[in-house]
């Protein structure tokens, strides 16, 4: 069955898909395309960090392990939220 529109309602704004300017597609692909290779590497260079500290204080510097270890969980939440970046703007901007 198929309803009318409710009259009384305020009509909506229009909400058009997102367009790249003319020339400008290629170049902001490239940019991020280069913000996703930082990210990778700095979340690689970062794991090797933790794990370094884990095994450095390993001996007597138990510390320094539990720091390590500490930084994991802040490591892999910097690459979910960089691997879920694209989907979060795009549900903001619905």
């Amino acid at each position: 069955m198929f309803l009318a529109p409710d009259p009384s309602a305020p009509p909506s704004a229009p909400n058009p898909r997102p367009i790249a300017p003319p020339g400008m597609e290629e170049m902001a692909n490239t940019f991020l395309g280069w913000g996703k290779w930082s990210l990778l590497v700095a979340g690689v260079l970062g794991f090797f960090i933790c794990a370094g500290m884990m095994i450095i204080g390993r001996r007597n510097r138990s510390q320094t392990a539990v720091d390590g270890a500490a930084g994991v969980p802040w490591v892999l939440a910097g690459l979910a939220l960089t691997s879920l970046a694209a989907g979060i703007a795009g549900v903001a901007l619905s």
